[in-house]
């Protein structure tokens, strides 16, 4: 999975929404849920079901290590495509032709569903579905896939289970959710040289829509494991200041700052990096670290499966996520 880099990103222009929002990134607005006097207030956001999300991410391990080009890996692919749409989203499948860095070739399975795919602004949820086929931080079996529980298939979890509460509650807003391929095949310590995340690297150079454009993204990177916390990452923090401010207050009011913790972290090489700098896409990586780049002790590990997985962990990330979703929809007068 991912990179800590250490260079200067260079400059994307945000849109002036942005910038006309990003006033201090610590302090918990009180008044998240206010609204005018004479705008009605939405209803409440649906309740995230963990339970769901834990059966979500049993079933993608179920198949065993999804490498591309295995059994495993198609199948898990099918189980997206046929679970989405039986919530009545759009979905695609973006085959793609790539190359891993020990020179492998791999067609790539990039699975894109659409919610409200008429709705002009659109929102982007991102996560990697693919695992790691070597266990290269283990003492033992370093050569063999691990299961990528937390590291793989936790951020799709989720995923799939607010794509099932949005198409029960139907707000509206337009998402759409990349579930990319080809994360977690790149060379440990490359120092950026953009052998990870190829999945996400094709899909910003060729989008399922030609112009595609939202305004900002959401990935989730290892959000299942107990105990995790999540750092505002630095190229989040650079690129998207608005949307980490309001994400880290709206866990805080929910109760779940012990989680996403207001502490910065450094910047790493994920698949937010070639949203915001490919897609033009402002994006925020919800990722699971200890200040300042430290990951947690199963990552690329044969420890990585579901003994690691924590109801409570999906609960706030699910919910945090959840809502800020909901919040994007205009009240009806």
């Amino acid at each position: 999975m991912k990179q800590l880099i250490r260079f200067t990103s260079y400059f994307l222009l945000l849109t002036s929404y942005f910038f006309s929002s990003c006033s201090g990134d610590t302090t918990i607005d009180e008044n998240n849920n206010t609204t005018t006097n004479n705008t009605p207030a939405l209803p409440p956001a649906p309740k995230f079901n963990e339970d769901s999300a834990y059966s979500f991410i049993k079933a993608q391990v179920d198949f065993g290590p999804r490498v591309p080009g295995t059994a495993p890996h198609a199948k898990c692919a099918e189980y997206f495509v046929s679970k989405l749409k039986s919530f009545g989203w759009d979905v695609v499948v973006q085959n793609g032709n790539v190359t891993t860095y020990d020179g492998k070739k791999f067609n790539l399975k990039n699975i894109i569903a659409s919610y409200k795919p008429e709705i002009a602004n659109r929102i982007l949820l991102l996560a990697h579905w693919d695992t790691r086929p070597f266990a290269d931080q283990d003492s033992i079996n370093k050569d063999k896939p691990i299961d990528g529980a937390d590291d793989g298939a936790s951020g799709p979890g989720v995923l799939v289970e607010i794509a099932r509460q949005l198409s029960v509650s139907k707000p509206e807003i337009g998402i759409d959710i990349l579930l990319d391929d080809l994360e977690d095949y790149g060379k440990e310590n490359d120092n950026g040289t953009n052998t990870w995340c190829l999945g996400t690297q094709y899909w910003s150079k060729n989008p399922h829509k030609p112009g595609y454009i939202a305004q900002y993204g959401i990935l989730l990177d290892m959000v299942g494991s107990k105990n995790a916390t999540f750092p505002r990452e630095g190229l989040s923090r650079e690129y998207a200041p608005y949307i980490v401010k309001k994400i880290w207050n709206k866990a805080a009011h929910l109760g779940y700052s012990n989680y996403f913790v207001f502490e910065d972290a450094g910047s790493i090489t994920d698949d937010h990096f070639y949203v915001i700098t490919n897609a033009n896409i402002p994006c925020v990586d919800i990722i699971n670290m200890t200040p300042p780049n430290q990951f947690g002790s199963h990552h690329h590990r044969h420890t990585d499966n579901m003994n690691v997985i924590d109801k409570n962990t999906l609960k706030a990330v699910g919910q945090t996520v959840l809502e800020i979703l909901w919040e994007e929809q205009k009240p009806k007068p």
